[in-house]
């Protein structure tokens, strides 16, 4: 007997394959418009490590938080971390269209969440301070730039249309939308166009996310994702 309406495993298996070339999509598109070493999707498909990288953590998330196929899921992100030197944890959320250049020692940690259409650059650690359970991770907003080399721990958040320079240092500081920050520790430099010279706001931090420590050690603590 002939069946006009799929089973919901089916419904399932074809939704989420669809997302995943949506999204896919998404990051090609991300690449023709960030990079301009990449003159045309062939070119990206084949030769741009940090598409490779984004689109197997866009797999394994799918299998690590929907079908809590925790083993492979982490297998995979291994395999793109050999392969392309990003290291994503599969339970990273990633909006669309996300970016890296050149890709070699990101960092991003299991509990981080990434906003559209950002762009991150070499070297960037999206990392913990050891300090808190949970979400220990940054949540970064839509159309963020961070730069080469920078590091943000915690699960601090930075708001939309924010730049990060290149080096930067935030350990459990809260950075506003709009605005500019760089140094170490870093520090705003411009807030919606205009040039200012301020301190970022302490990130809160619930009683219970947080385990027994010594005021100040978040900020004197090594990343560990």
């Amino acid at each position: 007997m002939r069946r006009d309406l799929p089973t919901p495993c089916e419904w399932y298996t074809e939704s989420m394959l669809g997302g995943l070339l949506a999204d896919w999509r998404g990051d090609l598109r991300a690449v023709e418009v960030n990079d301009p070493a990449a003159r045309n999707s062939l070119e990206a498909l084949l030769c741009h490590s940090p598409l490779h990288a984004i689109c197997i953590h866009r797999l394994a998330h799918q299998l690590h938080r929907r079908l809590g196929l925790v083993i492979l899921s982490r297998l995979l992100a291994q395999f793109a971390h050999f392969l392309t030197g990003v290291e994503i944890h599969p339970g990273a959320r990633i909006g669309q269209r996300f970016f890296i250049d050149h890709g070699t020692g990101v960092v991003i940690g299991e509990t981080a969440e990434i906003g559209d259409d950002c762009v991150i650059f070499h070297n960037v650690t999206l990392g913990g301070t050891g300090k808190h359970r949970d979400k220990r991770h940054p949540s970064v907003g839509d159309n963020v730039l961070i730069g080469t080399g920078a590091t943000l721990l915690g699960p601090l958040r930075v708001g939309n249309n924010t730049r990060i320079g290149a080096g930067a240092f935030v350990c459990m500081r809260d950075v506003p939308a709009g605005c500019t920050v760089v140094g170490a520790p870093a520090r705003i430099v411009k807030r919606d166009g205009v040039r200012v010279e301020e301190e970022l706001a302490r990130t809160p931090a619930p009683e219970a996310a947080v385990s027994e420590a010594m005021p100040g050690d978040a900020d004197r603590s090594v990343a560990r994702i």
